[in-house]
């Protein structure tokens, strides 16, 4: 079967799991196609061990045929931040500049640092001892959250418009940061460059500093085409060439293509909307993206849920799956909580924000894309029984899962607080 008529099988699949759940669990949309997804790989998985073999084969094989890290990371993701842009509100943006820009940076590296000495630690208990820099591989890219589970999950929640920025804006420009610093430690613990000072910041000039100046340049370019004529129908299919040629030419020139979508769509949504669209396209533009992106998260949801197809489980590492999902919450928590002791010092916030960008601080397809990457047959153990790739990859499966599974339902009640906190007149700490 062709790689299109298994996206088309997929996305029915997703959008029947969304419709059912209108009227029987009725939970978060995203939440039920991921659960609805991961079930049916449970029965896949028990009917291949038992009286259907070749299902388990035949479903490995299809998604393995998808190639879901280049699908997410290649493919999808431009779409899916560029609809992300368009919705953020500039000015309140500008408001929460600087607590954006320090959790993005300084909070990546905080999480990652702890949770690469954590499972090193972790690993030894283990007796599955793993080399530091394959330890900080994973930390890198898991600590960065994702912008499309954030996005999907917590935006459409309605929280203080405080933590809301502080949300949305980390997760859609973190990604840079983190992608950064798992390309310079892939780097490093695969084709042995050496990770000096001058190398990783000609990096970070070259992926994260490029992909904002494309993301502006492009932006600009497609605000004067659209601003230069009338045709509704011409506009909107405008802004389809920037999450399509425009994420594509990033990539090939080796700029962050995330980055370059999230400044696109920040400044088509908050200058192009307002002075380049005319009355038509200007009415339909958030319902066209809109639709756009829930149904490129229906079949995103879908697969990584499916993914369990995948994971290899060694369930002698039981130790490492079952402590992976407090050490990445506790490494969020300090990432968030040592930057929120001198935010307080020159602003007041919302006595739930650390709760709640903690709890909220959900990781999604990108990590499991990363994890895919890693190359397999690097040994570990004393007789090299397990894989390294498959102990990352359980790992950050177990994570995300929880993630949005857990994190994602249980979230709701923490963000009622905060609304309930702010408008009864006691919404500082």
């Amino acid at each position: 079967m062709s790689v299109y008529y298994t996206l088309c099988f997929l996305a029915a699949t997703a959008i029947t799991i969304a419709f059912v759940n209108q009227y029987i669990i009725k939970i978060q949309t995203t939440i039920a196609i991921t659960s609805g997804a991961l079930i049916m790989s449970i029965i896949m998985l028990v009917l291949g061990k038992t009286a259907w073999p070749e299902l388990q084969t035949h479903a490995i094989n299809t998604l393995e045929s998808l190639a879901f890290g280049d699908f997410l990371l290649q493919g999808i993701l431009g779409f899916l931040l560029f609809a992300g842009g368009l919705g953020i509100n500039l000015p309140a943006l500008k408001t929460q500049k600087w607590e954006i820009s320090i959790l993005v940076i300084v909070g990546v590296l905080i999480s990652t640092a702890i949770v690469a000495l954590g499972l090193w630690l972790l690993a030894y208990l283990a007796a599955i001892p793993m080399p530091f820099v394959y330890c900080l591989l994973f930390g890198a890219l898991i600590s960065p959250t994702d912008p499309i589970a954030v996005l999907a999950i917590v935006k459409k929640l309605g929280a203080p418009e405080q933590i809301a920025i502080q949300i949305e804006g980390e997760s859609l420009f973190n990604d840079g940061i983190g992608l950064v610093i798992f390309l310079t430690i892939f780097a490093v613990a695969f084709s042995g460059t050496e990770a000096t000072v001058s190398s990783v910041m000609t990096l970070f000039m070259h992926e994260a500093i490029g992909g904002i100046i494309f993301g502006a340049l492009l932006g600009l370019m497609a605000h004067l085409m659209i601003s230069a004529t009338d045709d509704g129908s011409m506009e909107l299919l405008m802004t389809l060439c920037i999450p399509t040629a425009g994420f594509a030419l990033a990539n090939l020139l080796g700029v962050s293509g995330a980055l370059a979508m999230v400044v696109t769509g920040i400044m088509i949504g908050n200058w192009t909307r307002y002075t380049g669209f005319s009355e038509q396209s200007e009415k339909y533009l958030d319902e066209f993206w809109h639709l756009l992106d829930e149904f490129l998260n229906a079949i995103l949801f879908l697969l990584i849920g499916l993914a369990m197809l995948l994971v290899e489980f060694h369930w002698q590492a039981w130790v490492l799956i079952l402590c992976s999902v407090p050490l990445v919450l506790a490494s969020r928590f300090l990432s968030v909580s040592v930057p929120y002791l001198a935010f307080r010092r020159f602003r007041s916030y919302n006595k739930f924000s650390v709760r709640i960008l903690t709890w909220g601080g959900l990781r999604g397809g990108l990590s499991l894309a990363m994890a895919l990457s890693i190359p397999a047959g690097v040994k570990l153990g004393a007789q090299g029984q397990f894989d390294l790739r498959d102990i990352i990859l359980m790992m950050t499966y177990a994570i995300v899962l929880f993630s949005i599974i857990v994190q994602g339902m249980t979230i709701t009640p923490m963000i009622n607080k905060a609304k309930t906190a702010e408008k009864a007149g006691f919404p500082i700490e």
